[in-house]
């Protein structure tokens, strides 16, 4: 039994019991068939891993990053279908460390820049993968998909696990070395002037990235992991007013859009990843709209006050 499986076990009772306070008719499903509970829980907990690792990834002008590993997880998956793996994600995450650390080396080296080596493993494993189905003769099927767009109702228990060990140990990892990952950040120089493995930690940084992105190749598909790796931490950093501020904001919001967009799809029919992607999307465009709204209220006060 592994650490999501027993997760689940534990919470499951909870679950059941706030099911009939949930609104709709498909959605209460999520919090009481098991098949829905683990899709609920592999959501939520891969929303606060990336909404942790996200606020990172913008003050480290790192944004796309995750979406280029999530790409390139692709050609993992589609590796693993091929061969007929029980869980694909598991050649996902091989592809995808692998991809971050050969990334790392050329920023670097100084080889390439950031854009330019995210921008050519991106293409290049994502059609790697397209190539590898149709040529085993697997073409695009409903799980291959699953896999682009997201499918949570396709978790299965040893997803699950993966999941949970990945967000689990990520999690662990960015709150031990937040200090100097922020110290980094700053100013690289002064940092390794102190001693700080400023290499090192650049290096573990890529390699949690690149798991976090695998784990949420389920929740919301390799296309669309942006939604939840970038876009809550965005929406934060409009209202937040300090660094952890913004990452209770962050919470916040990946939260409302895990929940929201598995509503409104539970009940409009739709794809969980799509919809997620699209609930995180309108969080970020009216948090915008009324922060520009109150600015230009506070513009209006303040000329009325010099008059």
């Amino acid at each position: 039994m592994g650490i999501g499986t027993m997760i689940l076990e534990i919470i499951a009772p909870l679950m059941e019991s706030i099911a009939p306070m949930m609104p709709g008719v498909t959605f209460p499903k999520f919090f009481t068939l098991e098949m829905f509970q683990r899709s609920l829980l592999a959501a939520v907990m891969v929303a606060i891993v990336a909404g942790f690792l996200g606020s990172f990834l913008l003050i480290r002008n790192l944004a796309l990053i995750g979406d280029g590993l999530a790409h390139v997880s692709f050609g993992g998956v589609a590796i693993g279908i091929v061969l007929g793996a029980t869980s694909p994600l598991w050649y996902a995450l091989v592809f995808s460390v692998t991809a971050s650390i050969l990334i790392f080396e050329l920023q670097s080296r100084e080889i390439l820049t950031g854009d330019a080596s995210i921008a050519i493993f991106l293409t290049g494993m994502l059609a790697f993968g397209l190539v590898v189905l149709r040529y085993s003769g697997v073409g695009i099927t409903v799980e291959v998909e699953s896999y682009l767009w997201g499918s949570l109702l396709l978790t299965s228990s040893q997803d699950l696990d993966l999941i949970a060990s990945i967000s689990i140990v990520s999690f662990v990892l960015l709150v031990i070395i937040r200090p100097v990952l922020l110290a980094t950040t700053v100013d690289p120089l002064a940092a390794q002037v102190q001693g700080i493995p400023v290499r090192t930690i650049g290096q573990l940084f890529s390699v949690i990235t690149a798991a976090v992105a695998v784990s949420m190749v389920q929740v919301v598909g390799t296309l669309l992991v942006t939604a939840l790796l970038v876009t809550p931490a965005a929406t934060a950093q409009l209202v937040g007013r300090s660094f952890r501020s913004c990452l209770i904001w962050t919470q916040i919001f990946g939260l409302s859009a895990v929940f929201l967009g598995l509503y409104f799809s539970a009940e409009l029919d739709t794809g969980s990843g799509a919809m997620i992607a699209l609930v995180a999307a309108v969080i970020f465009a009216i948090v915008a709209i009324l922060k520009l709204s109150f600015k230009d209220f506070e513009l209006a006060l303040f000329e009325l006050k010099l008059r």
